[in-house]
């Protein structure tokens, strides 16, 4: 059992498991709490310590154990539960989390976080507000339709023009961020020359996908959850599937693909080939699209390649 330490997270506290002294204790989610978390740290040195990602209470805290030194791994909860579900463990306290993850930490030895500083923290953190902003935009506007008096409709113009500001000052934020990062910049520079990708899509790749050009092509893929799963046994052959992975990346890819299937003459061709010579469903063939878009803007963040046409052939 490697020396590692299990923290399950949650918004007012963090319990702490430390296998190989079986110690266990329970800290305040906040700075206090964490300043007595390190000096744990300083004690065990662990090799790997690992938290479950708990939709932002532990950014804090993974922050502050990487710019200390420590390698830090946040995994998805689903893999940590299925991983007590297979070893047969079906309770679940604070406690008994902690252990789990330091043993599913122990057993399956996954690979350190990437590390996470103030601005990358705070980039994301405007790219997700940004998203949201969007998404109640949608709601706003889908009201419209419904509205038959005049009040209601101009309240609902009042607050998609509202919105419309908002978006308009974190696009710009967003913007002053990126361009004040040398390496993010290139690299938002280079997936925007890719026809169909424009700066929102760019901005939140470099930001959400930071693995972009790092990974091989099969890595990156399944990493999005656009890479075909086989579900065969004995005799039986299913039908592939894509699914799991970074369900926001995926999704937001959907409408610069359905662009790119139309102006981008590389992807044009593959999904009309897709179609007419081998007979896919017109939504198959589009995550097919999408899966070799991702490839190719990987293949060009790996070889700091802008897009030319002549260049893209085997991503």
């Amino acid at each position: 059992m490697r020396n590692c330490i299990g923290i399950d997270v949650a918004k007012s506290f963090f319990d702490l498991h430390v296998p190989a002294s079986s110690q266990s204790q329970c800290f305040p989610n906040e700075m206090q709490g964490i300043q007595a978390c390190l000096k744990l740290c300083r004690d065990v040195r662990p090799e790997l310590i690992i938290m479950e990602a708990t939709g932002g209470y532990e950014s804090l805290l993974a922050a502050t154990l990487q710019a200390e030194g420590w390698p830090v791994a946040v995994v998805n909860p689903r893999r940590i539960r299925d991983f007590a579900k297979a070893i047969g463990q079906m309770a679940k306290t604070d406690k008994l989390d902690a252990r789990i993850i330091a043993q599913y930490g122990a057993t399956l030895e996954p690979l350190p976080s990437g590390q996470i500083d103030n601005n990358c923290r705070k980039l994301k953190a405007l790219v997700t507000r940004r998203q949201q902003l969007v998404d109640m935009h949608t709601a706003e506007s889908n009201r419209t339709e419904h509205a038959i008096d005049k009040e209601v409709k101009n309240s609902i113009a009042a607050i998609v023009g509202t919105i419309e500001k908002h978006i308009e000052k974190i696009d710009k934020q967003i913007k002053d961020h990126i361009d004040n990062q040398p390496q993010l910049r290139q690299k938002a520079e280079y997936l925007k020359s890719v026809p169909g990708i424009g700066d929102t899509t760019a901005n939140l790749l470099v930001t959400e996908l930071p693995e972009l050009g790092c990974f091989n092509r099969r890595q990156i893929a399944a990493l999005v959850g656009v890479a075909p799963i086989n579900r065969d046994s004995g005799m039986f052959r299913g039908k592939r599937m894509t699914g799991g992975g970074r369900r926001n990346i995926r999704s937001r890819l959907f409408m610069p693909t359905l662009v790119a299937v139309r102006y981008n003459p590389i992807l044009k061709k593959y999904y009309l080939r897709l179609i007419e010579k081998e007979g896919k469903c017109k939504m198959v063939a589009l995550v097919a699209a999408m899966r070799k878009l991702l490839c190719i803007m990987n293949s060009m963040l790996k070889n700091n390649q802008y897009w030319q046409q002549n260049l893209i052939k085997n991503a």
